[in-house]
């Protein structure tokens, strides 16, 4: 199915009958839209809700790129981006940048995951007694600084949420274990799975020219980004390079735009003919991408949730994950972030053997793709 994001367009900004259920759903990060934008799509085609998109720009170059990807042509953008601001300044910027908005009559603010957006959101609603729908509600590594700051995020806003959208059993069981009231747990699947299922088709042609003629052999999409890795960069990217260049692998390795991850990647990975380093790519060029590698490297959580949908074995190169269901199910393998174990798994993936089949066998956790249905009519039918 060939997902168009049409019914983004024409907004209404005006207010609407009192019937209709009033909807605002706040998004600042790349991660965030794709995961939103099934949310939105289900929203918008249920004649009972009206709502309204407001990004903050936490991204600005990222998310400026996926709202052109998918073509939002009316929302209202905050703008609260600056190079090099502290996470205290991001909420604070976020909170003033909300409280311009002229409209407050909403029944409900949703925010999806666990960003500094989602957290300064969800307390902005709670502050104007809106009521708050966390989507992927109960994550948990159990480490409050890692990842940092998230896990400290979503915890905050479990407190603040009237409906939390579980996309796991597990997830449930988490949040329950934090005292959350059990009649506002709501296992719906994860809206990733929405957003591939929306979005992949046979005949996709890549924007990034590149990928339409990716090389023979065995191949790797890498990703990285977190804080808590930013200090192992040297391990990290040695450990893929060199498993890399002993099984004849290619990796392909959009960077993100955090100058130290750049300049980690010009120095231990450009020299090196199996590598590629491309910019940021669109989330279209992203999902068929997976489907083209044999297998992901990674500390990304969307990526832990989409690869498995391929069947791509993703390791995980982070010390924890919120996402156990993964390494629970055998699609993922949490690997840290030091040498030896990287290269050791890595190595033993490209191999092609026993353990590459197990893991791309293994069954995605994460749902059926209509979590964003399960949201739309608990919303609806919403009477605490």
């Amino acid at each position: 199915m060939v997902f168009s994001l049409d019914f983004l367009k024409g907004t209404r900004i005006g207010k609407k009958e009192n019937s209709l259920i009033k909807v605002l759903m706040i998004i600042g990060t790349r991660p965030e839209i794709i995961k939103c934008f099934p949310v939105i799509k289900a929203l918008r085609e249920d004649e009972a809700f009206d709502v309204r998109v407001v990004f903050t720009g936490q991204h600005r170059e990222l998310l400026d790129m996926m709202i052109e990807d998918i073509g939002i042509d009316d929302y209202i953008n905050l703008r609260i981006f600056e190079d090099g601001q502290s996470l205290s300044k991001i909420t604070s910027h976020a909170l003033e940048a909300l409280d311009t908005l002229e409209e407050r009559d909403f029944d409900y603010c949703l925010v999806q995951g666990d960003t500094t957006t989602v957290f300064a959101g969800a307390l902005w609603a709670f502050y104007n007694k809106i009521k708050v729908g966390h989507i992927e509600a109960g994550l948990r590594s159990e480490n409050i600084y890692s990842p940092y700051p998230e896990e400290a995020n979503r915890k905050m806003v479990s407190q603040i949420a009237h409906l939390n959208f579980a996309p796991t059993e597990a997830a449930r069981e988490n949040l329950i274990h934090d005292g959350i009231d059990e009649n506002s747990i709501f296992v719906t699947g994860n809206t990733v799975i929405d957003a591939l299922q929306l979005s992949y088709r046979e005949d996709y042609k890549f924007k990034n020219e590149f990928l339409n003629n990716l090389p023979a052999g065995k191949k790797v999409l890498m990703t990285a980004h977190r804080r808590e890795n930013q200090d192992n960069l040297e391990e990290i990217f040695t450990a893929i390079r060199d498993a890399a260049v002993k099984n004849d692998a290619h990796v392909i390795f959009p960077m993100h735009l955090t100058p130290r991850i750049r300049e980690a990647a010009d120095k231990y990975l450009a020299p090196s003919d199996n590598f590629t380093l491309i910019e940021p790519i669109s989330y279209y060029d992203m999902v068929h991408l997976i489907n083209q590698v044999d297998m992901v490297v990674t500390d990304s959580g969307g990526l832990q949730e989409e690869a498995p949908g391929f069947g791509k074995p993703v390791l995980v190169i982070r010390r924890e994950t919120e996402r156990p269901e993964g390494i629970e199910a055998g699609t993922c393998k949490l690997v840290g972030n030091e040498y030896k174990a990287i290269y050791e798994n890595l190595d033993e993936l490209l191999q092609m053997g026993s353990e590459y089949e197990k893991m791309s066998h293994a069954v995605n956790p994460y749902g059926d793709g209509k979590a964003s249905l399960r949201i739309r009519d608990i919303l609806k039918g919403d009477k605490r």
